[in-house]
C-alpha cells in the first residue's frame, strides 16, 4: 500500500500529476500563473510539484536540504536543468542568502508537506516575506497533526503500526515507548511529534505575522490518496471544516493560500 514512497520515481510522478490536477488550479482561482514567474520551492524533494509550475512557463527555484533527492530532480529534470528553466540549492532554507542563493524574490512560494516538518515555523513563515514579491502569494497544503495519519507513521517498518490511525496523538513518552518496543527508529517520527501544526495553529501564526488568508480548502479525503489508495478526493463538509479542534481529527488535508496584507 505504501511502497511507492520508496520508489522514488514514481513518487515524482505522482507529485506532478497532483499538483497538476490540483494545487495549481487552487492557486489559479485566485491568482493567476503566468509564464516568466520566479517559483520557490522550499523542501522540495525530487521536485515534482515545481516540474508542473515550469511546464506552465514559470522559472523555478528548488531547496531542499537531502542531497540524494536533488541528485535524483537533476536527473529527472534534466533539460529544464539544462534550459535554465529550475534551478536547485541543497541548503537548510534558514542558512540560504535570498540575493546569493536564490537570486531575488519569488511570485510565488510553494510549501507542500513540508511545513509540518520545520522547527521554529513562525520565523519561517515570518521571513518569507523578505523574498516574496509584492503582491506575490504562498501555498500551503499540509496534513493536521490530529488526523489518522498525521505522525506519518505509514512509514513505520512494521505493517501493523503503519496502518494504526491516531495513535500518535499518546504523550510523547508513551509515543515513544511504543515506537521502540516494535523496533522503530524513533528518531523521525518524534521530530515530526515535536513539529507538528494543527489548523488553528497555522492560521493563528499567518495573522500574528502579518498575512491574510486568500483561499483556503480542507479536505476529507486528500487528493493524493487517489494515487495511493485509489480513493476519490472528497473535500471536507463545510460545517466540519468550521468546527475548530474537532475538524483536525478528520481532515486529511489542507491547501491555504496567503499573502503579505501590506501589499
Amino acid at each position: 500500500m505504501f511502497e511507492f514512497h520508496k520508489d522514488r520515481k514514481q513518487y515524482f510522478d505522482i507529485q506532478v500529476e497532483n499538483a497538476r490536477q490540483y494545487v495549481l488550479p487552487f492557486i489559479e482561482a485566485k491568482f493567476p500563473i503566468k509564464p516568466g514567474m520566479r517559483v520557490l520551492e522550499i523542501g522540495c524533494g525530487e521536485a515534482g510539484v515545481l516540474k508542473a509550475f515550469i511546464d506552465r512557463g514559470c522559472i523555478g527555484v528548488g531547496v531542499e536540504f537531502d542531497a540524494p533527492r536533488i541528485e535524483n530532480a537533476k536527473i529527472w529534470l534534466a533539460p529544464e536543468v539544462a534550459d535554465g528553466r529550475i534551478r536547485f540549492v541543497t541548503k537548510d532554507i534558514y542558512k540560504a542568502d535570498v540575493e546569493q542563493d536564490l537570486h531575488g524574490a519569488f511570485d510565488i512560494i510553494v510549501l507542500k508537506d513540508v511545513i509540518e516538518h520545520i522547527f521554529d515555523q513562525e520565523k519561517l513563515i515570518a521571513w518569507m516575506k523578505t523574498f516574496l514579491t509584492p503582491g506575490g502569494v504562498i501555498f500551503f497544503g499540509f496534513p493536521p497533526w490530529m488526523m489518522p495519519f498525521g505522525g506519518h507513521q505509514q512509514i513505520c517498518r512494521n505493517k501493523w503500526l503503519s496502518k494504526l490511525p491516531w495513535y500518535h496523538l499518546l504523550p510523547r513518552p508513551l509515543y515513544k515507548g511504543l515506537l521502540k518496543a516494535f523496533g522503530e527508529d524513533t528518531r523521525g517520527l518524534l521530530e515530526i511529534y515535536d513539529t507538528s501544526i494543527t489548523i488553528e495553529q497555522f492560521e493563528r501564526i499567518t495573522k500574528k505575522t502579518g498575512y491574510e488568508i486568500v483561499h483556503k480548502l480542507h479536505y476529507f479525503i486528500n487528493p493524493i490518496y487517489q494515487w495511493k489508495f485509489g480513493w476519490k478526493p472528497r473535500v471536507q463538509n463545510r460545517l466540519v471544516s468550521r468546527i475548530p479542534w474537532f475538524r483536525n481529527f478528520v481532515t486529511t488535508c489542507v491547501f491555504y493560500l496567503i499573502k503579505d496584507k501590506t501589499t
